[in-house]
């Protein structure tokens, strides 16, 4: 049966996108910033496939023959949030910008939110990094009982609470209810869950976060091959982003490592019906990207790569891995710690499939969607260039 596994490696952008000053991002450069401030990057089992071809990682020449297909993608919507890299990504394309809150939400939604949600009031009310604010207000959120609100430089509407104070259950209903309230012209693209635990000087957030994004504004391919007879399984937050909409199985995991191997697993499992496997890998991003922790997020990277050899032998011959990422997150930027817009690399690997393909520039994301769509017989996608054509070989 053939498979798609399709692994976003969260926020690992490969360079500014021309636009990138429109977003406060000029020069950024993720892996290239990167591999200039540790003077190379040693991830063997990236270069192998090609990821070298896309962006040098060290001196000295490219693997000459990549076992994997290479290009970048560029972002074809208007924002540079995780909710659009990973809709565009299926096939859905944003083309409005999702409403930013860079100096709080009004009135209107904070009532709104006390008074459907029942509760007296909050704390915060305005863009702020998420390990700081539990430290500036974890302690009077403990004594008030107040969960805390804040956003960033992304459309997210953020409740940070205490295990001890707002248990888990009763912080997923508090935002289940604030997604309610959030409707045009305030569609916040994504209401977040942000549990933490510990004390004063040392409170640490969980692994229990919850994404609670607004449905896709079209059809994806996940909804169009669902309906055609093809299991989707999703891994980390992926359920969460699509809206809960065209996933069969949803596998909530935490840091990397579960992902990983939450993903190996499943390619592992015997399939009995076309299938399609997405991971979000998202400590690049959340741990290391907005802390801005370049040391973090290479051992994430090396992490990832020393992993990738038994995600490939685990591959049946119908199988074909994708690995790619949703914007950038430059741990080295130093104007702000927000998503950098930058193109993202595209590596494409299968007993299969051609070797060595250069795929070029990629004018959207949605040319991922596109090939599997053609690769697994799903009709109904309307957006998106299949290279699928480019890279098969002995299907």
């Amino acid at each position: 049966m053939k498979r798609a596994i399709i692994i976003v490696l969260d926020s690992v952008g490969v360079g500014e996108m021309p636009d990138a000053a429109k977003f406060n991002d000029a020069g950024a450069d993720t892996v290239g910033h990167l591999a200039e401030k540790f003077g190379g990057l040693e991830l063997p089992n990236l270069e192998k496939l090609g990821f070298g071809k896309i962006k040098k990682l060290k001196q000295g020449p490219d693997i000459s023959e990549p076992l994997g297909c290479f290009g970048k993608m560029a972002e074809k919507s208007v924002n540079k949030d995780t909710t659009t890299g990973h809709w565009e990504m299926m096939g859905c394309p944003v083309k409005f910008p999702f409403p930013l809150y860079p100096n709080g939400f009004p009135d209107e939604i904070i009532e709104n939110f006390k008074k459907e949600a029942g509760i007296k009031g909050i704390l915060g009310n305005k863009a702020a990094s998420g390990t700081e604010i539990i430290e500036e207000l974890g302690i009077k959120h403990i004594e008030t009982g107040y969960p805390i609100v804040y956003t960033s430089a992304d459309s997210v509407f953020q409740i940070a609470a205490h295990n001890d104070v707002i248990p888990l259950d009763e912080l997923y209903r508090l935002c289940q209810k604030a997604r309610e309230i959030l409707v045009p012209p305030h569609n916040v693209a994504r209401v977040i869950a942000r549990p933490f635990v510990g004390q004063p000087g040392s409170f640490e957030r969980t692994t229990d976060r919850r994404d609670f994004s607004i449905a896709p504004v079209s059809d994806t391919l996940l909804d169009f091959a669902s309906r055609q007879g093809v299991r989707v399984i999703g891994v980390g937050k992926i359920g969460d982003i699509f809206g809960h909409r065209g996933i069969s199985v949803e596998q909530h995991t935490g840091h990397n490592p579960v992902g990983i191997e939450q993903t190996i697993d499943d390619i592992k499992a015997a399939p009995d019906c076309r299938e399609i496997i997405f991971t979000n890998l998202v400590d690049f991003d959340t741990l290391y990207g907005h802390r801005r922790n370049p040391a973090g997020y290479y051992d994430a990277l090396k992490e990832f790569d020393r992993a990738l050899p038994e995600i490939m032998n685990s591959l049946k011959d119908d199988d074909i891995l994708f690995i790619t990422a949703d914007h950038g997150c430059d741990p080295t930027y130093e104007k702000h710690t927000d998503h950098t817009r930058e193109f993202v690399p595209l590596l494409v690997y299968g007993e299969k499939i051609a070797k060595g393909i250069n795929l070029g520039v990629r004018e959207t994301f949605s040319d991922v969607a596109s090939t599997i769509a053609e690769f697994l017989g799903v009709s109904g996608l309307k957006h998106g260039n299949s290279f699928w054509r480019q890279i098969n070989e002995k299907f």
